[in-house]
Order: structure tokens, then sequence, then C-alpha cells
């Protein structure tokens, strides 16, 4: 249902697009945006994933410099049956994440050092579960296109205010259609975007919890990444706030409500899923243990900007518990704690 929604969300802002062209000059600025929009969609199929990481200031790592953090990267991934994408961190304090890249063998994840530095070892393996779904799905490359589409139609509105009052133009609606173009027509794409944002959070929520084998460790992270995003300012998203969708918790200032303003569904309607979710299954196999779990001889390592962080745990710290729901879910905390 969320791929047909999607999918229909998709055709409508290729038609919005095409038709706010329509109105600009008629059949011939029709056939203008619809080249414009394969050019821009072009670009954006090579490029985006590397202008997002740019834009964020997002280093490669590896397994030597983040050894805990990639491994569990790289254990997910295999869980998935994907590829191991690039891992990144982002060197900024509040906790977020995203995934990026045109398909699964392209693909690229990235992880804040605020996530890193606040979520416990099942908590970041969740999260990162969550964006290896959106690899999955092929998100990323969507989000993308319905961006860039946005993107595009908001350019055709500015054109229109220079070029649509031309009485040669051919525009059939004359003044009405210039003011639509310049107005409506950029507004209804934000919608259809945030709208698409929105139907593929809460699948990938729901992949994301298969994949690391517990819900309830991903609705813990959401829980501590929504109150702290709250308190902690993204300065590079919010220099750039088209690419706010892209990560699993809205990163921008602000109140977040599940209607048609807002990139990301109520944090809260996703937990609440996610616990529907745990107990649909309580009655299977206890869930998996986080991958990759810390060694009780093993030192924390030092990030890839050679910080290395408190340890707040004792020597032999507990093993997580099957049911870690809670504001602070017990558990062993990666080397970044």
């Amino acid at each position: 249902m969320n791929t047909l929604r999607t999918a229909m969300l998709l055709a409508a802002m290729t038609a919005l697009f095409m038709g706010v062209g329509f109105l600009i000059g008629g059949t011939g600025g029709m056939m203008i945006a619809l080249l414009i929009a394969a050019g821009t969609n072009l670009f954006s199929y090579w490029n985006a994933d590397k202008m997002v990481l740019s834009m964020n200031h997002a280093v490669e790592v590896d397994e030597k410099n983040a050894p805990e953090y990639y491994a569990i990267v790289q254990a997910l991934a295999q869980r998935a049956g994907l590829p191991m994408p690039k891992t990144y961190l982002i060197d900024n304090p509040q906790p977020n994440a995203f995934a990026t890249g045109r398909n699964p063998e392209n693909a690229a994840v990235a992880a804040s050092t605020g996530l890193l530095q606040r979520l416990s070892h099942e908590e970041v393996a969740a999260v990162m579960a969550h964006e290896l779904a959106h690899v999955q799905h092929r998100d990323t490359l969507t989000m993308t296109v319905v961006a860039t589409l946005a993107g595009a139609i908001s350019m055709l509105g500015n054109f229109a205010f220079f070029f649509g009052g031309s009485r040669d133009n051919n525009n059939p609606f004359g003044f009405v259609g210039v003011l639509v173009a310049m107005l409506v027509a950029p507004f209804a794409a934000m919608i259809v975007q945030m709208a698409v944002s929105r139907t593929r959070e809460y699948e990938a929520d729901r992949r994301g919890a298969e994949i690391v084998g517990n819900p309830l460790w991903l609705a813990s992270a959401l829980d501590k990444i929504a109150r702290s995003a709250e308190r902690i300012p993204n300065p590079d998203a919010e220099r750039n706030p088209a690419m706010a969708h892209l990560f699993i918790i809205n990163p921008l200032s602000g109140a977040r409500m599940d209607n048609l303003f807002s990139t990301h569904p109520n944090t809260d309607n996703r937990i609440a899923a996610l616990q529907a979710m745990a107990r649909g299954g309580a009655s299977q196999a206890a869930p998996r243990q986080a991958p990759t779990p810390r060694q009780a001889d093993e030192q924390p390592s030092a990030g890839p900007w050679g910080k290395q962080a408190e340890q707040e745990q004792p020597a032999e710290p507990p093993r997580p518990k099957s049911n870690p729901w809670g504001r602070n879910p017990t558990g062993p905390k990666g080397p970044w704690s």
C-alpha cells in the first residue's frame, strides 16, 4: 500500500511539474518543463549523494578509525542481504542519521557523533537498520527525485514571474495561470514532497525493526533523538532545509506535527506503531541481540577526529534485556559512550 501511495504521489508531482509548464507557456512550455525535469533528475541521480554528504561535512570511516560503528553497519547489511554501504560520520552534537545513494550498490549511510555518544549500542544498531531499510526500499532515490522536482517547480514559478506576463508566450490562462504557477504550484509541490517522505518513514521503521530484531530498540532511539533534536541545533541542516527529509528525525528547530506541513511523521505515532509491532511479536522467539556486542576486555577506540569519550559503564556491563523499552534502556553502550 505504501509503495502504491508513493507511486501515485510521484505521478502527481510529475503531472504538477508539466502542468506548471503548460500554465506558463502552453504546450511548448509543458515540453520545456519535461526536458528540464529530465535534466535535473539525471543530474541528481548521479550526484545527489555526493552533494548531501558534502553539505553535512561527512567523513568516511572504516574498521580502523570507527571499528564498532563500522561493524554494526556491516553486520546489519549482511542481515538485510545488502551490499556493504559506504559509512560516514558527521561531527555534529545533534543525534541523527540519514542514508543516500542512487541504489543499494552505491549507497552510503551517515551518523552524527551525537548519535554515537548519546545512544546505546542497541539503539545505534536500530537507527542504522532504519537507514538500511531506506536503502533496501530505494527510498533514497525516490526522495532525491521528489526533492529535485519540487525545486524545479519552484524554479518554474520564478520563470512565471519574469516571463508569464508576455502576450506571445502561448499562456492559455493569462494572468490567472501565471498566478497559479507562481504561488499555488510550489506550495502544492512542497506538500507532495512531505507526503512522500512521511509515507516512507513508517515503512522504514517497520523494516528496520525486522532487520535489527527488536522494534523497541528503535522506539527508544526515536524518543531520544527527537528530544535531543529539540534542544541541540543542526547548523548544516538549518542552512540547507531542503535535505531535512533525509534524516531519521527532523533536524530543524520548531514543532513537528503529523500533518501536511511536516516532513516526518509525529514521533509519538512512530513509537506507538513500533510498540504495537513488538506486542504483536511478543509470543514469538526472543529478539536477537544487537550485532557485534562489545566484549568486556575490549578497549574503546577513538573516533575519526581522535576524540575518545569517557567511559561511564562498569568494566563488565550487563547484557541487554529482552525488552529494553524505556527512556534509557539498559545494555552495553558502544566505545563512544
